[in-house]
């Protein structure tokens, strides 16, 4: 590569596009970028894209990620959250990383695994992006065949189906179809500002358990 990957200064909230990237130059620069890193990627057609989160992105994407495994937890389900793990596939010339991800069907499938490889492992079965100053690329979690992409943007929940190939918008998430979650999560996001982490988590882990019975 012609840049010198360490003298970029991508300000919070920004990107970086960097075009005419080929495969082997994206591998390079995601093992130059390493994995303790705040900036996310994503590429796609020989575009790279490098964006570094606000604070208002990350709080929400802690708590909304909280709040999912709080569900889980609850419902006493096997799961694997994988953070802003890099998806890729070479022959698609796509990859992204989620702001969080979560194997829950194929939990068992990548359980103890190091390093995946989508051309023989299933990808994450739900992806979440918070979106506070950047787009979600959701043609590439297509591309990826990622099951459900949960967007939470301006104070909102949508949630994204797989359907032959394309994403409709659904009410509810098929991993936790009988929880209105749309309505729910959003709600207990804005408590956690005005009354605190824990005490959010006990009240929404109290609801979940309502629903159960």
């Amino acid at each position: 590569m012609l840049i010198d990957l360490k003298r970029l200064d991508i300000p919070l909230g920004q990107r970086v596009l960097l075009k005419d990237v080929i495969w082997q130059e994206f591998e390079a620069i995601l093992e130059e970028l390493g994995e303790h890193r705040a900036s996310k990627v994503a590429y796609e057609h020989g575009i790279l894209e490098i964006m570094t989160p606000l604070p208002e992105h990350e709080r929400s994407k802690e708590t909304v990620s909280d709040l999912v495994k709080a569900i889980l937890e609850e419902l006493d389900i096997e799961f694997l959250s994988l953070g802003s793990t890099t998806f890729k596939k070479q022959f698609m010339s796509k990859a992204i990383e989620p702001d969080n991800c979560f194997y829950i069907k194929n939990e068992s499938a990548v359980r103890g695994k190091d390093r995946l490889d989508l051309t023989v492992d299933p990808p994450p079965d739900l992806a979440l992006e918070i979106d506070v100053t950047s787009r979600t690329h959701s043609n590439i979690y297509e591309a990826l065949g990622v099951p459900e992409l949960w967007r939470f943007e301006k104070g909102k929940l949508q949630i994204n189906v797989l359907e032959d190939g394309k994403y409709l918008e659904s009410e509810f998430s098929p991993n936790f179809p009988n929880l209105p979650l749309t309505e729910v999560i959003p709600q207990y996001l804005n408590r956690c500002d005005s009354q605190g982490r824990n005490k959010t988590m006990k009240a929404f882990r109290a609801w979940v358990r309502e629903q159960m019975q």
